[in-house]
Formats: structure tokens, sequence, C-alpha cells
């Protein structure tokens, strides 16, 4: 919801009070669940010093039903989203904004230079509106990403399901190799060996449709917040995982 810089200056309003500013730190991109630690480190690298003199964990407990702990750490509600988009107001950006910059922040984690230059096109394809360009290079990158970890962690195992999906699977070695699957079957069997879940499974293949209608000619037409919509569930479920 928040990138660092706008986070900053709400952290610094003196008309909030602890409880509001740790919802807020909870807000941060990309959102995930933060242990009680993760808050005060974050925090306190925003400016929050005061924080250090917080029981974090008890102000949190009586922000409900704003947060929620979960096996994780905490994280907002959907309420509690919700209240702090109040509370930004008009330091709030644009919600195309936040997703570009929330991908911009996960270049540097992407080590494979291949897939890191796909992401970059992406970004400079939405923020030159040529948004069909962003969701097919957005989407390549995140494949990309995919393979690149089935092949340091899992690739084994990938070639064992694959080979009894298709007795003529040729055992992949390399990420060219993966790339003879197709992008469906590639999805089924990430979440064959639980790579991915279900839930995970049926977004990306959301995306990948969409990928589809824009990688071909046709009449359709996507817009800004379409584009944007692919790109965070990308964000969301590849970028900032793998």
């Amino acid at each position: 919801m928040f990138d660092i810089e706008t986070l900053k200056d709400l952290l610094a309003r003196k008309d909030l009070g602890a409880k509001q500013k740790l919802m807020l730190c909870l807000a941060q991109e990309p959102i995930q669940p933060l242990s009680v630690g993760q808050v005060r480190e974050s925090a306190a690298a925003l400016g929050l010093r005061e924080i250090k003199n917080w029981n974090v964990s008890d102000y949190l407990s009586k922000c409900k039903p704003h947060v929620v702990r979960g096996k994780d750490g905490w994280e907002l509600t959907a309420t509690g989203k919700k209240h702090v988009r109040e509370l930004a107001g008009p330091l709030l950006p644009e919600v195309t904004s936040l997703v570009i910059s929330s991908l911009r922040n996960q270049v540097p984690t992407i080590s494979n230079v291949n897939c890191r230059s796909f992401v970059e096109e992406s970004i400079k394809a939405f923020e030159a509106k040529l948004y069909r360009s962003a969701i097919v290079l957005s989407w390549v990158g995140a494949i990309a990403v995919l393979y690149d970890f089935v092949i340091s962690n899992f690739l084994s195992v990938f070639n064992t399901e694959a080979t009894q999906r298709d007795q003529k699977w040729r055992i992949a070695k390399t990420a060219d190799d993966l790339a003879r699957m197709k992008e469906h079957e590639f999805l089924q069997v990430m979440a064959a060996i639980s790579v991915i879940g279900k839930n995970v499974k049926d977004e990306l293949e959301v995306c990948l449709k969409l990928r589809n209608g824009c990688g071909h000619p046709n009449s359709l037409i996507v817009g800004e917040h379409k584009a944007s919509a692919h790109i965070e569930t990308l964000i969301q479920n590849v970028y900032s995982k793998f």
C-alpha cells in the first residue's frame, strides 16, 4: 500500500498514536505478515525511534479487528487496510504508482540478469502507457523467476512429475528446457509438487490468460488498472516470494 517515502511522512505525523503508526508499518510494500521483531526493525529504519519503548505485541493486540496475528506474524485485515487508507488521506499515492514502485523495489532482488531485464522493460512499458506490453513482459519476467527457482531447488522433483504426466518429456536441465513445456502445464506441475498452492495457481492462470490475450493480434483493450492488477498479482505471488 505505501512506499518507503510515503510511510516516513506518515510516521512523522504528531496527530497519530502508537497503534495507528503500528498499523501503518504493516502497510509497507510488499505487504506481508511481520513478526514483532520485524515491525520494530522496519519502524526504526523509517525514523520511528520511540518504538523501542513500546510494547508492540500489546498495542497490536488492541488493534483488532484491523489486524490479525497468523502463523507468520501480524498483518492487516481488509478493515485494517481501509482504515490506514483513511489515515493516509491525500498522502496515499495512486494505486498504480504504488504497484510500479513495488515492482521496481523487487528488481534488485532478482539475481538472474535475463529475468531482471524483463522486469525493467515491463516497468518502462507501463510508465510509457504501453499496457499490453507491460502485461506480457511482467508475465515473462515472472515465469523466468519461477524457472530459475525450479532449476535451483526442485529440478529433480519437477522432472519426475513432468515425466509421469508425459512419458515423452525430455529431462530438463536448464531454463530453456523448461520452456519447452506449455506455461499452463508448467503451472499444473508447480502446484502438483507444492511449489505453489492451488489458489496461487488459479490466480496465475488468470494472469496467463490475460498475457495470451495481450500477446496476440486481437480486439482486446486493456487499461491502466487492468495492467496494474495483473502486475500486483505477480508481485505478491511470484516476485516477492521467489
